[in-house]
């Protein structure tokens, strides 16, 4: 399973074009936020201290969860690729499993996902000291480590599941496309989630990476939020929280943590069981 792990690796690193687009997502995001959405959340703040490192924290936190799907889904275009030019069938018929050769496919995935996450934790973290941000601290950097690994195995069952229904290459294109441009609004990057329709909400808080989006943002949003809002009530923070999607509410109760882990693990265990489920139907 490894070493056709591997090979999936050179294939996908070996393709520029699809490590760019993996990352086109990301480059539309910094772009949109540097020219247009960044100066119109900074000046919502009015003159309030650190405005513009709290906004670039909490748009550089969506971005790592934008970059755990957009990834993962370029990663598996791989497994795509070798099903329509028919190459799956030659693996089938080989000593190894199929189990493994699935195995291989999401192994890829997943270590993609995190190293390109890893790039952008680094760009993220540029952008901001560049804007007159601080550098994370340790801690802070060893839970977003953390969160990048979960996000990643998480998103990546869900998007294993959406291609396990993909025979062609355009087809898988016009996905990630589409996917591409949801996923910003469905993590509240483009709008902030508190902006939505009750209704919108809903489904937003119940979608799995819009909860990776909201750990990252409780992560290197603290700094800035301390600072920003240092000496403000408590109903003004929390209002500004549930606005920019740093704090889920289901009525009056709030989504913990501990809650937020729990439904990024289980939407894995689910989606993973169903996509082998749907691949292992199609096989027989």
């Amino acid at each position: 399973m490894i070493g056709f792990g591997v090979r999936n690796l050179k294939v996908f690193f070996k393709d520029k074009a699809s490590v760019f687009f993996s990352l086109l997502a990301v480059f539309i995001i910094i772009g949109l936020y540097a020219l247009f959405l960044g100066d119109v959340w900074v000046n919502s703040l009015g003159n309030a201290p650190g405005a513009e490192f709290l906004m670039n924290s909490w748009i550089m936190a969506g971005l790592l969860a934008v970059t755990s799907v957009t990834t993962t889904m370029g990663a598996f275009g791989t497994m795509v690729d070798d099903k329509s030019k028919k190459i799956i069938k030659d693996f089938t018929v080989s000593p190894i499993k199929n189990g493994k050769i699935v195995g291989g496919y999401i192994f890829s995935s997943i270590i993609i996902g995190i190293i390109m996450s890893l790039v952008t934790v680094v760009l993220a973290e540029v952008y901001i000291i560049v804007s007159g941000g601080e550098f994370m601290g340790f801690e802070a950097l060893l839970k977003v480590l953390g969160l990048v690994v979960l996000a990643t195995t998480t998103n990546a069952s869900m998007v294993l599941l959406l291609v396990s229904f993909f025979k062609s290459i355009n087809a898988f294109a016009t996905a990630s496309t589409v996917i591409g441009t949801l996923i910003g609004f469905l993590t509240g990057i483009y709008l902030p989630i508190g902006q939505l329709p009750e209704g919108v909400q809903w489904v937003v808080k119940c979608f799995p990476p819009s909860h990776a989006a909201l750990l990252f943002r409780q992560v290197m949003m603290e700094a800035p939020m301390a600072a920003t809002f240092e000496g403000a009530p408590a109903e003004t923070i929390d209002s500004f929280e549930q606005l920019m999607g740093a704090t889920f509410k289901f009525g009056e109760t709030t989504v913990s943590v501990a809650t937020s882990i729990l439904i990024l693990i289980g939407s894995a265990v689910v989606f993973y069981g169903l996509a082998l489920w749907n691949i292992s139907r199609k096989k027989r």
